[in-house]
């Protein structure tokens, strides 16, 4: 998958794709439809996505807090396992967000990325203050001349598939229904860093990552799977993972802690891809560094059960 960044320098073999736009934070079902649309409105063209980085959101309320499911990183290798040829993630700047909804379709989807064809869900706004519809880039495609594809937006159950949803359901420590909405896992990844190293003094040496920047899932123990995505240790995994503050130690910055199984080996720099399948418990302070362990020692046991189920 090839990346552009700049929608002012683009190669002739980049333009004429059918690309479909937006955020696609989660890459949920919904995202999923709209590029399958993209890709069948024009199959013979290449299969775009155009989306932006930072997030419109971040860059408008940079205090407001976290609310991302995945960072780019993240969204791109899942754009990639969906087949798309190539991802417009464009700077989004003041100058981007100064563009009236007229000045983005013809610079940046005319001029700049020569779209041939573009798909946005019903909701989609886009332009300066969000005042353009997708019914105006419909009208602007028609005069400017390329296809328009509006997607209806979809439904799990009685539930409209959101980021929001989304975001909801992990919050509420229900993974399984977020995964229902997604598609997929719901995964956090990141590098692994360094510890405290209180796991391998207690018997269960785990891999630590960062959660900046993202949309926190309720704290807790959770049943993972665990992707390895470089590195000598490559592969897959399954696991238990404790998401949070860590309250028996006092901690006060949530991060993931994930206890890979039948795993014996450094990984510190590699890059980890954890997902979140079942919500074990919450956060616990014990009376006991005993008690922990011994329930740790359960929770593994539990995780054991669920992940030989899948």
């Amino acid at each position: 998958m090839r990346i552009i960044r700049d929608y002012q320098f683009v190669k002739p073999e980049d333009r004429g794709a059918s690309a479909a736009i937006g955020n696609f934070d989660g890459v949920h079902l919904g995202h999923q439809s709209v590029i399958d649309i993209a890709r069948k409105a024009a199959p013979d063209a290449p299969l775009g996505v155009l989306t932006f980085e930072p997030h419109p959101r971040e860059f408008f309320a940079p205090k407001a807090p976290p609310f991302r499911l995945m960072g780019r990183d993240a969204r791109r290798h899942r754009l990639e396992k969906l087949g798309v040829d190539v991802l417009f993630e464009l700077n989004f700047n003041a100058a981007m967000s100064s563009l009236s909804p007229e000045e983005f379709a013809r610079k940046v989807i005319v001029q700049g990325l020569g779209l041939s064809h573009v798909v946005v869900g019903a909701d989609f706004c886009f332009g300066k203050g969000r005042a353009g519809t997708a019914e105006d880039l419909a009208r602007f495609g028609r005069e400017m001349g390329f296809g328009v594809t509006i997607a209806p937006l979809l439904a799990e159950s009685d539930t409209t598939v959101s980021s929001t949803a989304i975001r909801k359901a992990l919050s509420e420590g229900r993974p399984r229904d977020a995964a229902a909405m997604l598609g997929h896992w719901h995964r956090i990844e990141g590098t692994v860093i360094g510890g405290e190293q209180r796991g391998r003094d207690l018997g269960f040496p785990t891999a630590n990552m960062a959660l900046g920047g993202l949309h926190l899932p309720a704290f807790g123990v959770y049943a993972v799977l665990v992707d390895v995505l470089d590195g000598p240790h490559k592969g897959h995994y399954q696991g238990a993972a404790s998401l949070g503050v860590r309250p028996m130690f006092d901690g006060e910055v949530p991060n993931l802690e994930t206890f890979l199984f039948d795993f014996s080996g450094d990984l510190y720099g590699s890059t980890l891809s954890v997902a979140l399948v079942d919500y074990l418990r919450g956060e616990e302070k014990f009376d006991s560094l005993d008690a922990l362990i011994a329930q740790m020692g359960a929770d593994c046991d539990r995780s054991r059960v669920i992940l030989g189920a899948l």
